[in-house]
């Protein structure tokens, strides 16, 4: 069992709010999920769809399977932290950002354009003559449903950012995410396949930053929590007395 953080550290002001510890193998686990499904839908696809209406939704695809792989290196660098660098402290999270921000993101921006590519696709299940054309109307908005538990998960204070920006900017980013998702997809059903592509590099560029910064803010907080946590202090202690 982990001991309880503290709150205050030695100087009397509050210390930083870490993101709680997180098991590893979990995430190393959807880590492997998110490398080989994104990848596999891509390779379906290109082999199964039609190019012209592709959009931007191949590219997304294949950015959140590389994304999962960076991400298992932040995963991978996890460790205690013994040693003068506290960096491989937030190994973990650092990887969770990444996951969260450049793997689910894109996956859940592509999955829209995707389900209507294979839907309506000629190549993957060619017409009967005798065959009806039943249109699926606002039914293939259904996968796009995905977005509102991953927003759940944000707000609710499940995902990293929570821990890394204050209240109303998490609130404020998340809603840009849905925003502009829902904008790609309504470009991607009109054929807009232009501004698609600008609305989805746009999100991904907003993703990129983010996920640089709040990988850089998690590695500021655990340098100012260990450097002014009372528990240093007593372990500092303990080794000089050798116990």
């Amino acid at each position: 069992m982990s001991k309880e953080r503290p709150t205050v550290g030695t100087d009397g002001l509050p210390l930083p709010v870490l993101p709680p510890e997180r098991d590893a193998r979990v995430w190393a686990r959807l880590v492997r999920v998110m490398f080989y499904t994104p990848g596999f839908l891509a390779l379906l696809l290109l082999k199964a769809g039609e190019p012209a209406g592709f959009g931007i939704t191949v590219e997304l695809l294949m950015l959140a399977s590389a994304a999962a792989v960076v991400g298992g290196l932040f995963i991978a660098s996890q460790s205690d932290g013994k040693g003068p660098d506290t960096t491989p402290k937030t190994g973990v999270w650092s990887g969770a950002l990444v996951v969260e921000l450049l793997s689910a993101v894109p996956f859940l921006c592509a999955v829209p354009a995707l389900f209507h590519q294979l839907a309506s696709s000629t190549l993957l299940h060619a017409k009967a003559p005798d065959a009806v054309n039943v249109a699926l109307g606002y039914s293939e908005l259904l996968p796009a449903v995905a977005i509102l538990p991953f927003l759940l998960y944000q707000l609710s204070g499940y995902g990293t950012l929570h821990y890394v920006l204050t209240r109303r900017v998490n609130w404020a980013v998340n809603l840009l995410i849905l925003g502009l998702i829902v904008a790609a997809s309504v470009a991607n059903r009109t054929g807009a396949f232009v501004l698609e592509r600008q609305i989805g590099s746009l999100l991904i560029l907003f993703m990129a930053g983010t996920a640089v910064y709040g990988v850089l803010t998690l590695r500021r907080m655990q340098a100012d929590f260990d450097r002014r946590s009372p528990h240093k202090d007593k372990d500092d202690k303990k080794d000089k007395d050798g116990n």
